[in-house]
């Protein structure tokens, strides 16, 4: 019976028949051993070198030919066998696989590491020395095969073998062959650990077979580097679908497959590669490629900072360390010729029409969208993840509940796939009010609807249709609100927002202006950048303090500020959000910006009607009213913005707290004395009437 007579799965037969062959050698050097051993039996043999035993080494002839076994060559490895397959993917030689079969007997039978030792003539090593490996492959210790050990070699580099104690000479040093190598040998397919977090296996999704086959075919060619340059959101599943079929006998480019298919990709987050940019991982991620026998997908490369130190060349490293192995990597930033030393192919990736997003959601839903689902799926930009994260909180929201999945349902889910980063540059707000809460002029009202509508309908329109092309023009739908304070604008921004169930997140001009030169184009092209990432609209309140006219050049200060404006225009054209600006002083802003708007909507101040409405809505139904109060007397004599006659009835409401007793004439009128002290305007008889008697001897306390 021999070490190995234990039978393990049908799939790897052929490598317990390569380490049966091993063992015979393994025997025939101990026998070859023993029989010029003067005392085998010695138990203490090893451990020490008695003055006998050092004659014999001064008296024997150099190491020239191994231990003189002739055993026969091996089989040679079975096609499609993960052994056949490993010698393909990482270019090994016959010798190669002998010497990893050397590396690989102990970690499958612990006897080898008693006969390792005895072979060693030193039972502390229980694992084989280059030495005893060389030997057991019939190779000379001085001979070629010791370069097969070299840095560059394919089991060194490859990282199938790892070589131990580094201080010692070369033919003592230990082989050991990593744990993952081993696994991935008796069947196992689990990813290393060091890549947890890192990477997964791509699963084929069935997307459009034109796109696919054009990836394939570019993977197929050349140094297999294709770069998808995505503006989309599908560029990560094409990659993956391109890769899941391209293999075939002896696979693409040294890479296996078994019944003609390569395995499933192997899918690299950039962000979390971005974090830990070690030689090693890099080495570890090249061999699980190889391991599985597939190509590999990267991205998105916005990830990647190049200028920075730990990050330069990581691209170039990666792909040098998976020289071979077809590379996919996608992302909205163009390719730098830095990156590597092959340039790729590159793949434009479009943004998929209407109908291709709702059968994103279809898919992610598991069935067919109704009108109402439709509509409000519309307006947001996803990629095909978002989509079906968004999709199973929708689901699991409305399975809490125990009821079909709602609209609003899909509104939270969306709104939930926000990153952070804008939130910290731009002060989030989620609507709480709708239509109803405006009371605005029609006309104001549909130039409101109009934005709306043209986010919804914009990737038919502009996309589609095609009716905004080439200028490097962006997807992006911007608004300016005009008119005096308190007239509404923010309030309508948010209504917007709510419409289009996105959240509002309105920019801190403290965080933007810079007074040094430049920093404030960065700190706006980084609220641009986040923005274009979100599914939310960007409100510039009082825009005209950075999109103002540009003026003469008279100093550097003005040059500065023209520069900032340019940027400004250019950024703007380029946009692919919804952004809205606010202003009190419409001519204050540049003639240019203006004509990059897409909707213009005037905010007068209200008229009598509008005002009676106004207060009316900021009371509401809730507090207490008296007998004598009369909303009709105030919006005749007092001309108030929206915003005005809302703190007027914040206060009075405070002063009828303060007294228990219903809102009054005169609690309201006081506070409307009040709001005209803070807007610095006169208290007149005029306006006030035959209550000003009575605010004089009720004054505010």
């Amino acid at each position: 019976m021999t070490l190995l007579d234990a039978g393990p799965a049908e799939s790897t037969d052929h490598l317990w028949d390569r380490l049966r062959h091993l063992e015979q050698r393994v025997r025939a050097a101990v026998r070859e051993r023993r029989a010029h051993d003067p005392d085998p039996d010695d138990p203490y043999r090893g451990q020490y070198l008695t003055p006998e035993a050092a004659e014999r080494l001064l008296a024997a002839p150099a190491a020239s030919g191994g231990l003189g076994l002739d055993l026969g060559e091996p089989p040679p490895p079975r096609p499609g066998s993960r052994l056949a397959r490993l010698a393909d993917s990482f270019g090994l030689l016959p010798i190669d696989l002998e010497l990893l079969l050397v590396a690989l007997a102990p970690d499958l039978d612990t006897r080898f590491e008693r006969l390792y030792g005895y072979l060693n003539d030193d039972l502390t090593l229980r694992r084989p020395t280059v030495g005893l490996a060389l030997e057991l492959c019939g190779l000379p210790g001085a001979g070629a095969g010791r370069f097969r050990f070299a840095a560059r070699a394919p089991l060194i580099a490859g990282g199938l073998l790892e070589i131990t104690e580094p201080e010692r000479p070369l033919l003592s040093r230990g082989l050991r062959m990593p744990d993952r190598v081993t696994a991935h040998l008796l069947g196992d397919d689990e990813l290393d650990s060091a890549l947890r977090g890192l990477a997964h296996h791509g699963r084929a999704t069935g997307l459009a077979a034109e796109p696919v086959r054009r990836i394939r075919a570019a993977a197929a060619t050349g140094s297999a580097l294709v770069h998808l340059l995505d503006h989309g959101g599908t560029a990560s599943r094409l990659a993956v679908d391109a890769l899941a079929g391209l293999g075939g006998p002896g696979g693409v480019h040294g890479l296996g497959g078994l019944d003609g298919v390569g395995g499933p990709p192997l899918v690299v987050d950039a962000t979390a590669l971005a974090a830990r940019p070690t030689d090693a991982l890099l080495r570890v991620l090249a061999r699980e490629a190889k391991l599985s026998s597939s190509g590999v997908v990267l991205g998105p490369l916005d990830a990647l900072e190049p200028e920075r130190p730990e990050q330069s060349g990581l691209l170039r490293k990666l792909c040098a360390e998976l020289a071979g192995v077809p590379l996919i990597v996608y992302g909205a930033r163009a390719w730098d010729p830095f990156w590597a030393r092959e340039s790729p192919v590159v793949i434009t990736v479009p943004p998929p029409d209407p109908g291709r997003r709702t059968e994103q959601w279809e898919r992610a839903l598991g069935g067919p969208l109704d009108d109402e689902l439709a509509a409000a799926v519309a307006p947001y930009q996803l990629d095909e993840d978002q989509v079906a994260r968004a999709a199973a909180v929708a689901a699991r929201t409305a399975a809490a509940d125990q009821r079909p999945i709602s609209a609003d349902d899909l509104r939270a889910a969306v709104r939930s796939q926000n990153g952070a980063g804008l939130g910290r540059l731009a002060r989030r707000i989620e609507p709480a009010v709708g239509w109803d809460d405006l009371v605005l002029p029609e006309l104001t009202l549909s130039q409101l609807k109009e934005l709306a509508l043209r986010v919804k309908h914009r990737d038919r329109v502009l996309g589609q249709w095609r009716m905004r092309p080439g200028g490097g023009r962006g997807r992006g739908v911007i608004a300016l609100f005009a008119g005096e304070s308190g007239t509404g604008k923010t309030m309508s921004a948010e209504v917007v927002a709510a419409e289009l169930g996105m959240e509002l997140y309105v920019v801190d001009l403290s965080t933007v202006v810079d007074k040094y030169v430049g920093e404030t184009e960065k700190n706006l092209e980084r609220i641009f950048t986040e923005a274009s990432r979100v599914n939310g609209v960007l409100l510039f309140d009082e825009a005209d303090a950075i999109f103002g006219k540009r003026s003469q050049v008279k100093d550097a200060h003005d040059r500065h500020a023209n520069v900032e404006s340019a940027y400004l225009l250019q950024r703007m054209e380029s946009f692919d959000g919804i952004a809205v600006l606010t202003t009190n002083l419409r001519a204050n802003l540049d003639e240019a910006f203006t004509r990059r708007l897409d909707v213009i909507a005037e905010f007068p101040v209200p008229d009598e009607d509008q005002r009676r409405a106004l207060w009316e809505r900021c009371l509401g139904p809730r507090i207490p009213r008296g007998d004598d109060l009369d909303l009709g007397f105030c919006a005749r004599h007092f001309e108030l913005a929206g915003g005005s006659i809302r703190a007027c009835a914040v206060t009075a409401a405070y002063l009828a707290a303060e007294t228990g007793r219903p809102l009054d004439m005169v609690q309201l009128l006081t506070a409307v004395r009040q709001e005209y002290r803070k807007l610095g305007r006169l208290v007149l008889e005029s306006e006030f009437g035959p209550w000003l008697g009575a605010l004089g001897e009720r004054p505010f306390a």
